[in-house]
């Protein structure tokens, strides 16, 4: 293999010993990396679909990953000292006016840089390479074609041609100076080109999607032989991290965490307890949005099992009584965002009045809802409860021990932790609970025939033995009526649709194909079991287009 491998000497590998020998101020450069410290890349989200898959790929390669928005300075994404930078894909032209760019110092900074698709587009053009629209875009599985005798750093030992995931109309007619042309597809001459000597390496496919077979194996020749990445990102490094950063924060004072009863927010609380142990008070708030039975679940659970120090607050009256009348999906979050706030911080005030004041909250905020909640960068899809629906004069400083997470390791987490496989493994429950499966008004009578409905659901998924397989599946309460006929007498009631996706991150989703002896088991019982509904329909929408929860 003929890339920049550890222990290689080139332009580029001095450049990088230069960038990190400083040790101070008279160095002018980066501070020497102690050999505890986590490596970890730095992905420029240039608008892609794919950005967080990018970073999801990376962390399953052990290695820490994080995304930053295009608009980043280079100054600023040096500073964070990354061992390798990732440029996205992105749905623009670089010829277009206002088309997403990047700074060319990036490429001069000795860090290597990998472009994918749009990404490497930008390196090609930035570097004096020529990008061109061809006439001929490609898109979906593309058979790629090694350069024969050409030396890859990231294709060598793999086969001749392979397949892979193509989604462009530019492509890249000419290399820059100094780099290798190393595989091409029928309409993308320059599918993949190099510059070891410098660090900088493009490919025209998508090597982090499930469709280029291959691509887990070209990331991580970028990552190990290129970049020289340690493999340190492990569930024991993350809680360690975490924990760090918990007693860095909150020192010796006490703190409050809104415990739900799901696996983010318990996940969140047994980091928080490891880390600062009896200054940790849980505090349950029942929204009278639960699913059925599920306070007295979560205080059994909580309480009774664990032990845990636990404020249990009965607030449904005053959540029901803030959402009266409210039918628009967003002020319904906001306002049981608030409202959430607004109980903990009498809570903490009854806690500060009984000797144990509390200044920080807990909460169980994954990445995917900084993601949709919006920023500079990207579009709200739906303000999450913990994170757009919070009030601008909280009183608390917010611990997020699970903010850079996916789903999948924060339940990796909580097994590490020796959380019980119910909580680690339960599906996920959005922070303002039914209140986002009740299209239209929030009433108690609605909430109270959207839980049976919905138990039925859970009872049956769980019955056919596909809890586990399941990403999340519900029951939706939609503002409509409909005709029906039962006991030979006309109806007029509410449908009931089911919803249940597969998944791997929430992120993007797919509806679960249930068996139809499933489906039958739920409509027959939900219509007998549940006075006011008459009828029962299936949600067959992918997300996207759609969202996973209605609201």
């Amino acid at each position: 293999m003929t890339g920049p491998r550890r222990g290689d000497r080139s332009e580029w590998s001095e450049r990088r010993e230069l960038a990190g020998a400083a040790s101070g101020p008279e160095g002018g450069g980066r501070v020497s990396r102690p050999p505890s410290e986590r490596d970890h890349v730095i992905v420029v989200d240039l608008g892609a679909q794919y950005a967080q898959l990018i970073a999801r790929r990376v962390r399953e390669a052990r290695v820490f990953s994080e995304i930053v928005p295009r608009t980043t300075p280079v100054e600023e994404i040096l500073a964070r000292r990354p061992r390798a930078i990732i440029l996205s894909g992105g749905p623009a032209s670089v010829h277009a006016e206002g088309a997403p760019g990047i700074d060319p110092a990036l490429f001069d900074s000795g860090v290597p840089v990998l472009g994918i698709c749009y990404g490497s587009q930008l390196l090609a053009q930035a570097l004096g390479g020529e990008v061109r629209r061809t006439g001929a875009g490609e898109y979906g599985r593309t058979p790629l074609t090694a350069e024969p005798g050409v030396r890859s750093a990231l294709l060598a030992d793999l086969p001749s041609e392979q397949e892979v995931w193509m989604s462009h109309a530019d492509a890249i007619v000419s290399a820059p100076d100094g780099f290798t042309v190393t595989a091409s597809t029928p309409a993308a001459p320059v599918a993949a080109l190099e510059d070891p000597s410098r660090g900088l390496f493009g490919v025209q496919f998508h090597p982090e999607v499930a469709h280029t077979p291959r691509g887990a194996e070209i990331l991580e020749r970028f990552l190990f032989d290129v970049a020289g990445c340690r493999p340190t990102w492990t569930h024991t490094s993350i809680i360690e991290h975490a924990v760090g950063s918990v007693r860095a924060q909150v020192g010796g004072e006490r703190v409050l965490c809104g415990l739900s009863g799901g696996v983010d927010s318990a996940v969140a609380a047994a980091l928080v307890h490891k880390a600062v142990g009896e200054q940790l008070v849980c505090v349950f708030v029942d929204t009278g949005l639960m699913r059925l039975g599920e306070g007295e679940q979560v205080e059994e659970t909580f309480r009774g099992q664990f032990h845990v120090d636990l404020v249990h607050v009965k607030a449904a009256d005053r959540f029901l009584s803030a959402l009266a009348g409210v039918t628009d999906p967003e002020r319904k979050r906001k306002i049981i965002g608030e409202t959430f706030i607004r109980v903990f911080e009498e809570t903490a005030r009854d806690l500060a009045a009984g000797g144990r004041p509390a200044r920080f909250l807990v909460q169980g905020t994954l990445y995917p809802d900084i993601v949709e909640s919006g920023g500079p960068d990207n579009a709200v899809i739906k303000s999450h409860h913990n994170v757009g629906g919070l009030p601008d004069d909280m009183q608390f400083d917010l611990v997020e021990p699970l903010r850079d997470l996916f789903k999948d390791e924060v339940r990796a987490i909580g097994e590490e932790l020796g959380l019980p496989e119910e909580i680690v493994w339960r599906q996920p429950f959005p922070g303002p609970g039914l209140a986002v499966r009740i299209t239209g008004e929030v009433t108690p009578e609605r909430v109270g025939i959207l839980q049976r409905a919905d138990a039925v659901v859970l009872e049956e998924i769980r019955r056919a033995g596909l809890y586990r397989d399941i990403w999340q599946s519900f029951a939706v309460l939609p503002a409509v009526r409909t005709v029906g006929v039962m006991g030979d007498g006309r109806t007029y009631a509410y449908p009931i649709v089911v919803r249940a996706v597969t998944s791997d991150d929430a992120m993007t989703a797919d509806w679960a194909r249930l068996p139809y002896d499933v489906l039958e088991r739920i409509a027959s019982r939900v219509i007998n079991e549940v006075p006011g509904v008459n009828r029962v329909a299936y949600d067959v929408t992918s997300k996207p287009p759609g969202t996973i929860e209605w609201e």
